[in-house]
């Protein structure tokens, strides 16, 4: 069973704002949130290419789900809610961070639902997409957690209509790390591949796991 913690209470209350809100101006495209455990552990990954990614992810399940976030968003103004809903901080400016993968573990080792990006920033480029770190198959080999991997498409713009958001199977971690980084990158590739429409894929670029992997060492 999830353990119940200070932070539940808020984060269905802005969720429950949210939600109705976002879904008039958005309109997303919710597909396979059934892939989503309804209970137990869980590291829910995908793209990011944008700053409200989080939101259609939360927006998708019941569950509540433990986002890793910037270390700048808790210590800004407005800290106290992204504090206050139980995101997780991360400092992009580390190589490792340690602290940000203890706490993810530590949550999803108390069943929670952990959404990270293994891209660790948002996508502005023309690559499909950007490295991944290994924060998400590190956090689930060391708790056992399946893996439940997302692609996200479209724009965020006022009645846009073609956001979508299309979760796959869940796998497992089974052995070597950078195997299973490299099955997490190529599901969400093949999610983005068949989920983007024509034109819009035709101006991305595609970087295989290993080219990434060859510019330098490992990162988490």
């Amino acid at each position: 069973m999830e353990k119940k913690t200070d932070n539940t209470f808020l984060y269905r209350l802005i969720r429950g704002i949210f939600k109705p809100v976002f879904t008039v101006i958005f309109r997303p495209h919710i597909i396979g949130a059934e892939n989503i455990p309804t209970g137990g552990k869980v590291v829910i990954a995908g793209n990011h290419k944008h700053a409200l990614d989080p939101i259609l992810v939360d927006i998708s399940t019941e569950r509540v789900v433990r986002t890793l976030a910037k270390k700048e968003l808790h210590d800004g103004c407005f800290g106290f809610i992204f504090r206050g809903v139980g995101t997780i901080p991360v400092d992009l400016h580390r190589r490792h961070n340690p602290d940000a993968l203890s706490a993810a573990v530590k949550a999803l080792n108390e069943n929670c639902a952990v959404n990270v990006s293994p891209e660790a920033k948002r996508n502005y480029t023309d690559d499909l997409l950007l490295k991944f770190k290994y924060g998400a198959v590190s956090m689930a080999a060391k708790t056992g957690s399946p893996i439940v991997p997302y692609a996200i498409t479209g724009e965020y713009r006022l009645f846009s209509r073609n956001l979508k958001i299309v979760f796959g199977k869940p796998f497992y971690v089974c052995g070597d790390l950078s195997a299973a980084n490299e099955l997490l990158y190529n599901k969400i590739a093949h999610l983005l591949r068949t989920s983007m429409n024509k034109k819009e894929l035709e101006k991305k670029n595609f970087t295989a796991f290993k080219e990434w992997e060859n510019e330098q060492e490992k990162t988490y």
